[in-house]
């Protein structure tokens, strides 16, 4: 595994690649190049990302960028985990071709964050983590789509647990065009049903037991859909409110929302997400589960 750190190292290797498109790296997929965009602090969740890409394509990247942009005043960007040496041990014996790792600088040069052109979501992202996050899909979605031109991929993968991230991003290619295919990958949990995140670091002991009450209020919404035919979005939500407040979790939202606009929905139907956020302690945590889909 080659790691770069500058774009024009990034595109030297990648034009390398292109080149000679027919060996390019171990892939079994048809398209040349993928991409896996992280903020690093790897787990098996980013990693399966990366089998999905390799799957898909021939030469897989994956960066590893915490961005400023996406954080908020109170946010935790300073003691956001960062083990790039770690990082890049798991990335390459997972089969990642290239790491490409930039500096903020290199991402905004001169330290402007500001950027003259920037990309703004619209009703997409003023609700569900949109709604107490002002400003935080924006920066999303710049960087994402300066990845993109940056390494001008052929597929991205992003995973599920970010189900209205992934939305966006899905969203701004179709709207300009952007000539990547997006792939959303299921949610990879714990064998207790805690959606892997790089911030369950954050959690004690005490807080990553009561954290497990996001999954089982989800999985216990899910039962009630398909097991029991329950199609009441205030029914389902409470199935999940009530998991929590038993562990001591105070949901921020709890939603049943259309996978496509994330708009409430009056009824439940096959595809519907369930997705909610609550602290945990210090540490705001999120996950969701699509009705009809075990993941």
């Amino acid at each position: 595994m080659r790691t770069v750190a500058t774009v024009a190292d990034l595109r030297q290797a990648l034009a390398a690649v292109r080149r000679g498109a027919g060996s390019a790296g171990p892939g079994t997929g048809e398209a040349v190049v993928g991409l896996v965009p992280t903020m690093g602090a790897l787990h098996e969740g980013h990693l399966s990302l990366a089998d999905r890409a390799r799957a898909l394509t021939r030469y897989v990247v994956m960066s590893i960028f915490v961005n400023p942009t996406q954080f908020g005043p109170a946010e935790d960007f300073e003691r956001y985990p960062r083990d790039l040496a770690r990082d890049g041990e798991l990335a390459e014996r997972r089969g990642v071709d290239l790491l490409y790792a930039p500096t903020v600088e290199e991402v905004y040069p001169g330290g402007d964050y500001a950027l003259e052109v920037r990309v703004v979501p619209k009703r997409l992202a003023d609700r569900l983590c949109g709604a107490s996050r002002p400003g935080h899909f924006e920066g999303v979605l710049t960087v994402v789509a300066k990845l993109f031109g940056m390494v001008q991929p052929d597929v991205a993968v992003f995973g599920q647990k970010d189900y209205q991230q992934a939305t966006l991003i899905r969203r701004m290619a179709k709207d300009l065009d952007l000539p990547v295919r997006i792939e959303v990958a299921p949610i990879v949990r714990e064998p207790d049903g805690l959606a892997l995140s790089s911030r369950n670091a954050y959690l004690t002991d005490a807080e990553r037991e009561r954290a497990t009450s996001l999954s089982l209020g989800l999985f216990s919404a899910r039962h009630a859909f398909e097991a029991e035919g329950v199609t009441d979005p205030d029914r389902l939500k409470a199935r999940v409110r009530g998991t929590m407040r038993d562990a001591g979790v105070d949901p921020e939202y709890v939603e049943l929302v259309d996978p496509d606009t994330l708009e409430p929905l009056a009824e439940a139907r096959p595809g519907a997400v369930v997705a909610v956020a609550a602290w945990v302690g210090q540490t705001r945590l999120i996950d969701n589960a699509i009705l009809g889909l075990k993941a």
